[in-house]
């Protein structure tokens, strides 16, 4: 927060070889959940943490989450089109991806 201005960190931003986006994203998902210990949401929350996201960055990111879920349970991240993770479309949220960095 102090170094960027700012504590909304992108998913897939490593920081020490840690992918701290990812780390932030479970958090916000624990809050949600009710399972976010009180300490680290008071730290987080002394920081400035943002918890409530854009619905397009949050979709986003929560799509990011299943896809390294899918990575480490698979070993690959090329998830077939038609795969469906936790009632998301993931395979074919992965090939819009792909197309759009195409362009």
């Amino acid at each position: 927060h102090e170094r960027e201005g700012h504590s909304n960190v992108p998913f897939k931003h490593l920081e020490d070889g840690i992918n701290l986006g990812y780390w932030l994203n479970r958090q916000r998902e624990k809050k949600k959940e009710g399972k976010l210990d009180d300490s680290c949401e008071r730290i987080l929350d002394g920081i400035g943490f943002v918890w409530e996201l854009s619905s397009d960055q949050e979709q986003r990111d929560n799509n990011s989450c299943l896809l390294v879920d899918f990575e480490g349970r698979e070993e690959h991240s090329n998830a077939p089109q038609n795969h469906i993770q936790d009632g998301i479309e993931l395979g074919s949220w992965l090939t819009q991806q792909q197309n759009q960095n195409k362009k």
